[in-house]
């Protein structure tokens, strides 16, 4: 059962998630929240940036990590809107993440439950408890309306 806090954030990484979609970014957002504030917001941003590290969770982990002044990020919940790749879930890992909370799943490129279980690896020294499945079917929805649009105007130029 989800509650209704978790709700409640991922409605606003879903925000966060748009403004990427409006950018022509891939749409997908995070924000990181600690003691029940954001610490931390991100949102899509490797094109514009010139930036393959700028993916909307390692965003949010940067200004949350300068507004602690401390790149550990104990008791942090990390929410974003589609599972976490590769590099991200090792920058959750190495901010000691207590908590990911992620929307639909990756089923490419997903290194949570989809192509790799990263946070079960045997060398990982630090487990993020994993919510997934928070609003799902709008995140899902989102992307799926991005990409479908975007094919529309490749056919259409």
């Amino acid at each position: 059962m989800t509650d209704q806090v978790d709700i409640d954030w991922m409605k606003r990484a879903l925000a966060l998630a748009q403004q990427a979609a409006d950018l022509g970014e891939v749409p997908v957002g995070a924000l990181v929240v600690l003691d029940g504030q954001v610490i931390g917001t991100g949102f899509n941003q490797p094109i514009g940036a010139h930036d393959p590290c700028a993916h909307a969770e390692i965003i949010a982990l940067r200004e949350a990590a300068l507004r602690l002044g401390n790149y550990r990020l104990p008791g942090a919940q990390l929410y974003v809107t589609l599972e976490p790749c590769m590099m991200c879930a090792g920058a959750m890992i190495h901010a000691r993440i207590e908590r990911l909370i992620f929307a639909a799943t990756e089923p490419k490129a997903g290194a949570i439950v989809s192509q790799l279980n990263s946070f079960e690896l045997a060398h990982v020294n630090h487990r993020p408890a994993v919510t997934s499945g928070v609003l799902a079917a709008e995140c899902s929805a989102q992307l799926s309306g991005f990409f479908r649009a975007r094919r529309a105007a490749k056919r259409g130029s």
